[in-house]
């Protein structure tokens, strides 16, 4: 399972890789507006800092500091594989650290996962099923399995969907997927994809 699904990262990469910057600020931008939709007011907000080629979460971070939305964000823990979460109040104490993710080095706010109402998790690819490929790590693999109850949103452009991802008993569902064409897979929606309820 794991050369089939280091076969599926590569060909995930490639589609990623092949949108262009201006497609996907454009992607992102939608794709933030949609999340919007699903976070309540004052509800506590744990999102992953975007690299490069990501789903840009700036725009959601933006918004959700102006709406006063608690925002707590990830910090990369290498030795022991885990997440050190931090809140964030202010996105210029962000600065590349670990696999170039920016993080608030210095500025850390001590935060717990059970402070978190809501994760924003990024993902190499997706299906139509709620599962999820990430790029192998395990770094939110390991911290969802202490953490279940958190509800899950994943996010990816609608070009790294997959029909079917290989799971093991490691991967963990998401509770949403979000695309810049909607809200792709809810828990409980039908998997032939008929209700998809907000597309463009």
């Amino acid at each position: 399972m794991r050369d089939q699904k280091n076969r599926i990262r590569q060909i995930l990469r490639q589609r990623k890789d092949s949108l262009t910057p201006e497609e996907r600020l454009t992607k992102s931008t939608r794709i933030c507006g949609y999340l919007l939709d699903l976070i309540s007011d004052g509800e506590t907000v744990m999102v992953y800092t975007s690299k490069e080629k990501e789903v840009n979460t700036v725009p959601l971070i933006s918004t959700l500091l102006k709406h006063g939305n608690p925002i707590v964000v990830p910090i990369i823990v290498k030795q022991d594989i885990s997440l050190r979460l931090s809140y964030l109040k202010d996105r210029s104490v962000l600065v590349p650290s670990t696999f170039g993710v920016p993080e608030p080095i210095g500025s850390e706010i001590p935060a717990a996962a059970n402070d978190v109402d809501t994760i924003i998790l990024p993902m190499l690819g997706f299906d139509k099923h709620g599962g999820r490929i990430g790029y192998g790590a395990g770094y939110y693999d390991r911290f969802l399995s202490k953490n279940q109850t958190l509800r899950k949103i994943g996010i990816a452009y609608a070009c790294q969907e997959v029909e079917h991802l290989p799971v093991d008993e490691n991967d963990i569902c998401m509770d949403y997927i979000i695309t810049e064409n909607g809200v792709m897979y809810s828990k409980g929606m039908k998997s032939d994809g008929d209700q998809r309820y907000r597309n463009t």
